[in-house]
């Protein structure tokens, strides 16, 4: 398959979604790039890799994974990074991307995005995780921070220190996702701004936006990460305070859950853009 220049831009994109596929198709909207979890296209065939091919004529593509497992005591299962390499290959994305969780063990895949010690041991094994999967994709990954519910005992950094020495390490780059370091922040009780502005400028490659939902309980509220809503003017107001600070970077509207019409996620994605395109007239501060 030919492609484009597969280069993500500086822009607002969008998750792509099925139900959106014929409206995208035939509008041809003017959205930065789009991005999709590549576990979702390791098939050998049929409607769902024709649509992507369809899309990615088009637009720029990045490959979102959640099932690397990075975080996991074994290293990443090989034959899931072939057949991510393979997507790779085929779709020629400009950018990849992975979690700081673990979802793997034994042979035994877990419906989630599970959290790590923030230890030094737990660093050394996600570092080499991290090796073995550039060297198999033969591309640098990104690196999301996760959201945070609970805390483990006997962290021996904080979760910043961890990211940055994991990509200092492993010349992977970070994916921040604004709206998990404002979950996060709540749930711990810590500033998710001064958590965001611990991150160097030059190891950023990507930005995630998305929504997410209260629980209220006798306890307290707890905010759960579930991409089910419009991104809420907190994430915003963080958001534009990181793009003022390191300047333009590829920012995604995650919507995964109750996914509205493509008007409504297409205004989501028109107001990251402008904030972009306002933010960028002026000079990015450190």
């Amino acid at each position: 398959m030919t492609h484009g220049n597969p280069t993500i831009p500086d822009r607002a994109g969008a998750g792509f979604k099925l139900d959106h596929a014929a409206d995208i198709a035939d509008a041809r909207p003017d959205i930065g790039w789009f991005e999709v979890h590549p576990e979702n296209y390791m098939v050998e065939g049929g409607p769902r890799l024709t649509a992507l091919a369809r899309l990615r004529a088009d637009y720029p593509l990045s490959l979102h994974g959640v099932g690397l497992s990075l975080g996991s005591v074994a290293p990443p299962d090989l034959g899931h990074l072939k057949e991510f390499r393979r997507l790779i290959d085929r779709f020629d994305p400009g950018l990849i991307s992975d979690h700081l969780s673990w979802s793997a063990e034994g042979g035994t895949y877990f419906a989630d995005l599970l959290p790590l010690p923030l230890t030094e041991e737990a660093l050394d094994i996600v570092c080499r995780n991290i090796v073995i999967a550039q060297d198999v994709l033969r591309r640098p990954l990104l690196i999301e921070n996760p959201s945070v519910y609970v805390g483990f005992e006997g962290a021996e950094m904080d979760e910043p220190e961890f990211l940055i020495q994991l990509a200092r390490r492993t010349g992977c780059g970070l994916l921040l996702d604004v709206n998990n370091a404002y979950v996060s922040g709540r749930n711990m009780e810590y500033d998710p701004a001064a958590y965001l502005d611990a991150f160097p400028g030059d190891l950023i490659g990507e930005i995630h936006l998305a929504g997410h939902t209260i629980e209220r309980h006798p306890e307290g509220e707890l905010l759960i990460d579930t991409h089910s809503t419009a991104v809420p003017a907190p994430v915003w107001q963080l958001y534009e305070a990181l793009i003022a600070r390191i300047g333009p970077r590829p920012t995604l509207i995650e919507w995964d859950n109750d996914v509205p019409s493509w008007p409504v996620l297409a205004a989501e994605v028109q107001k990251a853009d402008g904030i972009i395109a306002a933010l960028a007239r002026e000079p990015a501060h450190a």
